[in-house]
């Protein structure tokens, strides 16, 4: 597994923890072992204009996600082919500031929207009602198993 994590944010982060966590991920939905993904924290500017340009939404939000070779889940008999699953682009001040409304560490939200940013390069989303339920569902299994513990409360619509 390739993980590359880079750290543009200005703002300490568990980097860490994150590349434990889409190891995890990455064994848990069965992608292969030669799988990359990268992750880059930025800062609130540079996650506000990516917001615009891709979302076509003002203001800067807590996750986004660029898939590249369209990786979808394999099976413990049949794993993905060896690909490059994506980007996944983090905001740690957004996500302080919903770690705060939402009662946990900030280190628990960039954790559970790393997991969020994983799901949508696997090609899931949370647009239509079962959509999101199925998404946000192995999105608690996948941290709370990554966790030992119950996941933290979802603070991403």
């Amino acid at each position: 597994m390739s993980i590359e994590i880079n750290n543009e944010s200005g703002v300490e982060a568990p980097q860490e923890e994150l590349v434990k966590l889409i190891r995890h991920i990455l064994t848990a939905m069965h992608l292969h072992p030669q799988t990359e993904v990268s992750v880059i924290l930025a800062d609130i500017q540079t996650m506000e204009k990516l917001h615009v340009e891709w979302m076509d939404e003002p203001g800067p939000t807590d996750v986004l996600s660029f898939p590249m070779d369209e990786l979808r889940p394999g099976t413990a008999a049949e794993p993905t082919a060896p690909g490059l699953l994506g980007d996944i682009v983090l905001c740690p001040v957004v996500a302080q500031e919903q770690a705060v409304s939402a009662g946990h560490s900030m280190e628990e939200e960039l954790l559970l929207l790393t997991t969020h940013g994983m799901l949508h390069l696997m090609g899931y989303d949370h647009r239509e009602p079962e959509e999101k339920e199925e998404m946000f569902g192995i999105q608690r299994e996948l941290l709370s198993s990554f966790l030992g513990r119950e996941a933290p409360r979802e603070t991403t619509q």
